[in-house]
């Protein structure tokens, strides 16, 4: 146990926000030098954190990218309540509170002994050999959340029901599991890059259609931003993420949806067709092809040409108990332009 010690439990760091905030002007000389060196942090961060996966895993038989979808879940979280979770600062983001760290009864709810923490039926365990248990240690908070989930055992249904226990919240054990297929498949943590989701030497326009009146089907609003471009132009997947869903819907014709470790949900719609290899539960990487550029939608299956052709492409965040839609035309110009610098960079 003593060689999980280290600054790993120790890196007192801010964790990596869900969705980056964005300038949509170019950066100059010093702003260019401060993001390289805050991706190179950001590399090390991960690094850091998988090393502690790895080694937890040794120590508890859960697979490491199931330890590291629990602890991305709940940086989703933190990320919705921030100010109600102030202690998830550092490496790790699972949040246990002071009540359930300590046991509800117990008179000191910062106590960090085991012996009294296991009295008052708290979660608190000693996760890095030092006798303690200690809420903002990272070593500790993750074994705790281990202990808990192998309560009933190590196979895949065992840490379902671990997880259902915990949260009660049968999204959030969805939301773990996919997030594990994405970590699973791609091997790392750094799952950050997003691409446009057309070739960005395609001929398409683009504007800010946020809120705008939609009058088919009932009076709703536009909840994304629509990209005009001919039949049959590639849609790219703008990130890693998993495959949730692919079908019919009566609105958004032919469409799909992409869950992201961020826990943002990627909606594709008015597609004329998918790639073959797609399917729900499948695994993307930024710039994979999902489907093709049409006109479905507005009707029963099959309903085609009511409108230009065009890609709606919407951006959806979950909260663990809702799910609501944000504006993504900020984002896209700034992939699109990201895309493009690189491109000329080659």
């Amino acid at each position: 146990m003593n060689g999980l010690t280290g600054s790993v439990f120790r890196i007192a760091v801010i964790a990596t926000m869900a969705v980056s905030c964005i300038s949509l002007f170019p950066l100059g000389a010093a702003g260019k030098e401060a993001a390289k060196a805050e991706q190179m942090n950001k590399h090390q961060i991960y690094i850091e954190r998988k090393n502690l996966f790895e080694q937890m895993s040794a120590l508890t038989g859960i697979p490491w990218y199931y330890l590291a979808a629990v602890d991305q879940y709940e940086r989703t979280l933190t990320i919705a309540n921030r100010k109600k979770r102030p202690e998830a600062q550092g490496l790790i983001a699972i949040y246990f509170p002071p009540e359930q760290w300590a046991g509800a009864l117990n008179p000191d709810p910062d106590d960090r002994s085991m012996a009294s923490i296991a009295f008052f039926n708290g979660f608190g365990k000693d996760g890095d050999g030092d006798g303690y248990a200690d809420r903002t240690n990272d070593a500790d908070l993750l074994y705790s959340m281990a202990d808990f989930i192998l309560k009933q055992g190590t196979s895949w249904d065992d840490l379902r029901i671990g997880m259902w226990n915990y949260y009660h919240n049968s999204r959030s054990v969805q939301r773990i599991e996919q997030f594990a297929k994405i970590y699973a498949e791609m091997g790392t943590l750094d799952l950050d890059k997003h691409v446009f989701p057309l070739p960005v030497n395609s001929n398409h326009a683009y504007r800010s259609t946020w809120g705008a009146g939609r009058n088919w089907g009932g009076y709703r609003i536009h909840e994304g931003t629509d990209i005009f471009a001919g039949y049959g132009v590639p849609v790219r997947s703008t990130s890693y993420g998993v495959v949730e869903i692919k079908g019919w819907n009566r609105y958004g014709g032919w469409r799909i949806g992409i869950r992201d470790i961020h826990n943002v949900y990627h909606y594709y719609a008015h597609l004329s067709g998918y790639s073959k290899n797609i399917h729900a539960g499948y695994v993307v990487k930024p710039g994979d092809v999902v489907g093709w550029v049409g006109s479905s939608g507005y009707g029963k299956p099959g309903t085609q040409g009511k409108f230009p052709p065009h890609l709606h492409y919407g951006l959806y965040r979950d909260s663990g108990w809702s799910e609501w839609p944000f504006d993504p035309y900020p984002y896209l110009v700034k992939w699109e332009r990201e895309e493009r610098m690189n491109k000329r960079k080659k």
